[in-house]
């Protein structure tokens, strides 16, 4: 029989696997260390966290109850069964989770933003204000506690973001490895895109036909994929697309990044960022001479291991570069890809399929529930109050945000049943179903990115407020790339007045949507081959500044 202390051992080997990202083989260790001794709760704790990062969001429930019932002032694990909860959709007992660690440990700075994104997500807005300021505070005063991801859907600015994604990065990631060298013989340039996504998501979506749209006479394309695989029809379109497809999920983090180095990749294009199951201990590790930040990530990742972000004149204007460690490369129309083959059912379905009547007018928004702010959502309410028979007609992100939606709505004197909620539905129903909303009122300080598309794409109007930052000028990027500037606001009251007046003007409602039909196949967002050869003139012009990057390399 194996002595106790050989618990500590494998829980530590568990540890050090979770470093290198070898999260498999960490697991094999946890539960090895559990057999020798099953009542560790530190092992439980971290057994749950593993399970997460492998998306077995249940089991990991499991692990951190198991870890507080041995030791019941825990309060790293209730953080992390709080966030284990979030995930689930299980917004109250998150919350409550939550209070426990910070009334276990109020100094334990990390629950602070997941509170907020629990809030955010069940548009639970009592005391959101006061949660926000409280992770601002964070940033300002460098506590590296702070999730870049979360901190972009806050109300801050530019330089605020900047400063988080440093923090964080200095907090979680290794230091930069040296650069490779970049090769000078001619021949294709090799672009490795990096990703979790190549499954049934968002990202998918937009930029599954680009691969295949690639010059292959001046471009190898490869794959690097770390998520799983859905065994879907993206992830075969994908592999099929592709000079080559690399499964790097059970990769060590050293491991993926040999990888990439060892295939000569010469321009490495990251679609993650610091999104949920993001690795960018990969881009850490300098797998390629020139790495690039594009279109999953709306914000600078603060590091000096990312050397350019692919954007565009209006997403990203110029002024915003000391916001951004990475040099900006802008693209001539906008900076989101977008796929012209994807389908569109066939069947519109009836109005009242979807709860809606057949007359009235439908007010839509089919972004997530944590983008709905309460300052947009007053809007909303106006609108709704101004204009009879009108609806607003929601996605069902979770049942808690519907709930506080309704009642939201209530106290601002608009009966619940104005608001209709749409469940989520198979990509080409989806879109089909845009037929059926007159107007899509757009989010802010987070605007619709890939569902702004799919609006457009669906021949929905999009009405948006554009702000300062990244994320907040996605919407008026796309509307300007397919010719209707128009819909592109400053102000939310410019926002509300606009929203009113189309809705009054059935007319002008008529032309907008005519305007739109004929601009989504003759504009430049839905041109997939115009902007294939746009984004490689900008990986051409950065292949001839790679002599002139930082000249730490191996």
């Amino acid at each position: 029989m194996e002595e106790p202390h050989f618990a500590v051992a494998y829980n530590d080997l568990g540890n050090i696997g979770i470093e290198q990202g070898r999260t498999a083989d960490a697991i094999s260790c946890y539960r090895r260390a559990l057999e020798i001794a099953p009542e560790f709760p530190e092992t439980y704790n971290n057994l749950g966290n593993a399970c997460q990062m492998q998306d077995s969001v249940d089991e990991a429930i499991a692990c951190y109850r198991k870890a507080i019932e041995l030791r019941p002032g825990y309060p790293e694990a209730y953080r992390n069964l709080g966030s284990a909860y979030l995930r689930a959709g299980r917004g109250p007992e998150a919350s409550r989770v939550f209070e426990t660690a910070l009334v276990l440990n109020p100094e334990l700075a990390e629950v602070l933003p997941l509170i907020v994104r629990e809030m955010q997500h069940s548009c639970a807005w009592a005391g959101l204000d006061r949660f926000s300021e409280k992770v601002i505070d964070l940033v300002e005063n460098g506590s590296g506690a702070v999730s870049p991801f979360i901190f972009l859907s806050l109300d801050t600015t530019p330089a605020q973001r900047l400063r988080c994604a440093r923090q964080w990065a200095d907090e979680h990631l290794p230091s930069a490895g040296a650069r490779p060298q970049a090769r000078q013989e001619g021949g294709p340039i090799t672009i490795g895109y990096l990703s979790a996504d190549f499954q049934e998501h968002a990202t998918a979506h937009l930029i599954s036909e680009l691969f295949s749209l690639h010059d292959r006479t001046r471009f190898r394309v490869f794959a690097y994929s770390y998520g799983r695989d859905d065994g879907g029809a993206n992830r075969r379109r994908i592999v099929s697309s592709v000079d080559r497809f690399i499964d790097l999920e059970a990769a060590s983090f050293a491991d993926a990044a040999a990888s990439i180095r060892a295939d000569a990749v010469d321009i490495l294009v990251d679609l993650k960022g610091y999104t949920a199951c993001a690795r960018p201990q990969i881009l850490a590790l300098r797998p390629a001479p020139i790495q690039v930040s594009y279109l999953g990530y709306p914000g600078t990742m603060g590091t000096d291991f990312v050397d350019f972000i692919l954007a565009d004149p209006f997403v990203l204007p110029a002024r915003q570069q000391p916001n951004f460690a990475e040099r900006i490369v802008h693209l001539p129309d906008c900076y989101q890809v977008n796929d012209a083959t994807r389908p569109i059912s066939t069947r519109i379905p009836a109005r009242e399929e979807c709860g809606l009547s057949e007359a009235g007018f439908v007010f839509c928004c089919f972004n997530a529930a944590c983008k709905i702010t309460p300052l947009v959502f007053d809007r909303w309410m106006r609108l709704l109050a101004a204009t009879e028979g009108t609806v607003l007609w929601l996605l069902e992100s979770n049942p808690q945000a519907t709930v506080n939606l309704r009642r939201e709505a209530e106290a601002r004197g608009i009966r619940d049943d104005r608001l209709i909620f749409a469940p989520e539905l198979p990509n080409p129903d989806h879109l089909a179903r845009f037929a059926l909303a007159d107007l899509f009122l757009d989010t802010l300080p987070y605007n619709a990115h890939t569902l702004a598309s799919d609006a457009l794409w669906g021949g929905c109007p999009v009405l948006t407020c554009s702000g300062e930052t990244f994320p907040s000028r996605v919407a008026g990027s796309l509307l300007r790339a397919v010719g209707l500037p128009e819909l592109v606001t400053t102000s939310l009251a410019e926002y509300e007045a606009l929203a009113l007046s189309l809705a009054r003007d059935p007319d002008r409602l008529r032309r907008l949507r005519a305007k739109l039909h004929t601009n989504r196949l003759s504009f430049p967002l839905f041109d997939s081959r115009r902007f294939a050869r746009n984004l490689e003139q900008a990986y051409l012009a950065m292949w001839v500044l790679r002599d002139n990057l930082p000249r730490t390399v191996v």
